[in-house]
Formats: C-alpha cells, sequence, structure tokens
C-alpha cells in the first residue's frame, strides 16, 4: 500500500497500514448484500515518521475511541459503492486526524471579569436572595 503524506516530514509507511473491505450497512438493493465495498483502514501509530512527541500525545487524544486493543488506528469509510473511492476517503480521513494533531493548540490566556460583569452578577444575586426572601415570608404568612 502506498505511504500517506501528512505534511512536511510527517509520513504514514505503507508497512503502518492495512485495511480489509466488509459488506456496507444501509441501502444498496442487491449490490449491499454481494459486494464488499466498505473499507476499515488500520494505522500502526508507532510506525507514523517525523511526528513529535507533542503531536503524537496530541493524536493519542484525537483517536480516543478509533485506537484498537493493539493501539492501532482504525478509520472506516463507507460513503460510496465503490471500495477504491472509500479507501482513498479512509487515507483522506487519516490525513486529517493526523494534520490536526500537529496544529499546536493556542495557550489559552486568563482573563479577569470586567468591572460591568461583576455589578451585574452582584445585581443579579440580589435580585435572587430577594426572591427567595419573599417565598419565605410568603411561606411563613400562609402558616
Amino acid at each position: 500500500m502506498d505511504a500517506i503524506l501528512v505534511a512536511a516530514g510527517v509520513i504514514v509507511p505503507g508497512s503502518a497500514l492495512s485495511f480489509r473491505a466488509v459488506r456496507a450497512s444501509g441501502p444498496g438493493g442487491q449490490n449491499v448484500n454481494k459486494v464488499a465495498s466498505k473499507v476499515e483502514l488500520r494505522v500502526d501509530l508507532g510506525m507514523v515518521d517525523g511526528l513529535p512527541p507533542p503531536a503524537r500525545e496530541r493524536l493519542r487524544m484525537l483517536a480516543g475511541p478509533r485506537l484498537d486493543a493493539d493501539g492501532r488506528l482504525l478509520v472506516t469509510s463507507q460513503r460510496t459503492r465503490d471500495q477504491h473511492r472509500n479507501l482513498e476517503d479512509a487515507r483522506e480521513k487519516v490525513r486529517q486526524i493526523l494534520g490536526r494533531a500537529l496544529q499546536t493548540p493556542r495557550a489559552r490566556r486568563a482573563t479577569a471579569p470586567t468591572a460591568s460583569a461583576r455589578e451585574e452578577r452582584l445585581r443579579e444575586k440580589k435580585r435572587r436572595a430577594a426572591r427567595k426572601r419573599a417565598r419565605a415570608l410568603a411561606e411563613r404568612d400562609e402558616d
């Protein structure tokens, strides 16, 4: 199988890929019972070349439920009725997942609430307290 070029220096070698064709679910008439057009593509993440350690960690987080017991990424495609096009679609999905793992997330900068936001929060707290106080008084008057 051909290697997948993800980005400059990041390559999934063909030896890290294995695919299996299975019958697709859903409508398709007679064809769905005869043709194995759905593709399951497995990627051995340990064999991906050029992936820096932080990206490798992000990839494990992104892949999450798609990882099998052996730690391989499982990507499926059944978009079309053509096995070859589904294989290309699955390869594109792998490329996208690895591409997202390569993007470093923006650092969160801590911010303080504005003065007006603080004032509004305090006003709302006072309104809520007054409402509850009124309920308590009404309840006591009923008894």
